[in-house]
């Protein structure tokens, strides 16, 4: 249940300071709580890491967020049958068409669903990044996925940035900022990025 324990450490989230404890990491993040809040994200736990993960691509390649690492990485939960993501995916797109040669790994999870129904959805599509099969829903099931769309950003020292349930405008000016401020940080560099 990593995304509740991320979201109870950003007290708020989930509704009451109540939820969380004095031994509950306190929610800091690389962005500023300005950034955050023009794309309505939450900010993940001081230090949190995400859980480890490899799954196959449609392709049948191997991707595990341990080779990913120094990326940026944008990994969006999402299935073919709900509407929010279907129009969040194509944002997603253009982000990792604009930012991938510069380092952001956009990863599309899909949950619980065959590649049959997957490949024709992307195909149709034209859906280029890497769209990573959770067929038996293990991985989302890990990350404490509850909804979806939801969506993490991890910054190139592999350590949780951001989170966000429900779609977001991802083609948007404050998306853009958010992505250039995780791009700019160098790997393991603490606070605000470029300082």
């Amino acid at each position: 249940m990593w995304a509740a324990t991320v979201a109870v450490g950003t007290v708020g989230l989930l509704g009451s300071s109540a939820l969380g404890g004095p031994d509950l990491p306190t929610a800091v993040s690389p962005l500023a709580p300005a950034q955050l809040a023009r794309l309505d994200l939450h900010a993940s736990p001081d230090g949190m890491r995400p859980p480890e993960f490899s799954l196959r691509t449609l392709e049948g390649q191997t991707v595990s967020l341990t080779a990913l690492r120094g990326q940026v990485v944008l990994l969006n939960f999402w299935a073919t049958w709900c509407l929010e993501c279907r129009q969040e995916l194509p944002a997603l797109e253009i982000l990792h068409r604009r930012f991938g040669p510069r380092g952001l790994a956009v990863v599309g999870i899909n949950t619980r669903e065959g590649p049959i129904a997957v490949r024709s959805f992307v195909r149709d599509r034209g859906l280029t990044f890497p769209l990573l099969l959770d067929s038996g829903g293990t991985v989302t099931r890990g990350y404490g996925v509850i909804g979806l769309p939801t969506t993490f950003l991890v910054g190139r020292d592999g350590r949780s940035a951001a989170l966000a349930i429900g779609a977001r405008e991802w083609a948007s000016a404050a998306a853009v900022e958010i992505v250039e401020a995780l791009l700019a940080a160098a790997p393991g560099e603490p606070g605000q990025p470029g300082r």
